[in-house]
């Protein structure tokens, strides 16, 4: 069963901000509020704990188009390719913030990314990701968390996320209602930035 914490945005408690970290490390799975809806994640660097998120979203580890959340834009080089000044104007005037900035990615990418061409990075406009980021010492993989209901396309309470997650996830992060509007997708791997989904953010 997954244990519910209840952690506000204002004021984390960084005790069970540690217990979250100490989940991710185990390689358990999350599910944690963002400046958008809530997502489903994991420790970027543990193989098991991904291939448990592609099972969830019933999809091959290898297809799986995973975002990778920082906390800021230093953990850029890590997984992307030289940034030229254009790009970086572009994300230094939009990070944090409601956007998944799609970019050309190098050969150092975790071992669940290898091969891919590019990835997808985020750093949410939220106290609560960028701690959990910032004391576990590297991203984390993330996904949105869907609904199934055709008129509202992202779950937002987090009890209810919660009992539907219940045997899937480790930890859910109850922060509140969340929103039911996604990041905005921005491909940035041509030189000019192109909007693939409009979502919250605007450019």
């Amino acid at each position: 069963m997954a244990k519910i914490l209840k952690i506000y945005e204002n004021n984390p408690q960084e005790s069970l901000i540690a217990e979250v970290v100490k989940t991710l490390q185990s390689g358990g799975l999350i599910i944690y509020p963002s400046d958008t809806i809530y997502a489903l994640g994991c420790d970027i660097n543990n193989l098991k704990a991904m291939q448990k998120l592609a099972k969830i979203k019933d999809v091959k580890l290898e297809k799986a188009h995973f975002s990778i959340i920082c906390n800021d834009l230093s953990h850029l080089s890590n997984f992307t390719k030289d940034i030229n000044t254009s790009t970086f104007r572009i994300l230094k005037n939009n990070i944090p913030g409601p956007f998944t900035f799609i970019m050309e990615a190098n050969r150092d990418l975790p071992l669940a990314y290898k091969g891919k061409k590019t990835v997808g990075i985020r750093v949410p406009d939220h106290s609560i990701p960028q701690m959990i980021v910032e004391k576990l010492g590297n991203p984390i993989a993330s996904t949105s968390i869907r609904d199934e209901d055709e008129i509202i396309e992202y779950s937002t309470d987090p009890e209810l996320i919660a009992e539907k997650y219940d045997h899937l996830v480790d930890i859910v992060i109850d922060s509140g209602y969340g929103e039911n509007i996604a990041s905005t997708i921005v491909d940035l791997t041509s030189g000019e930035p192109e909007i693939l989904r409009q979502g919250k953010g605007i450019l």
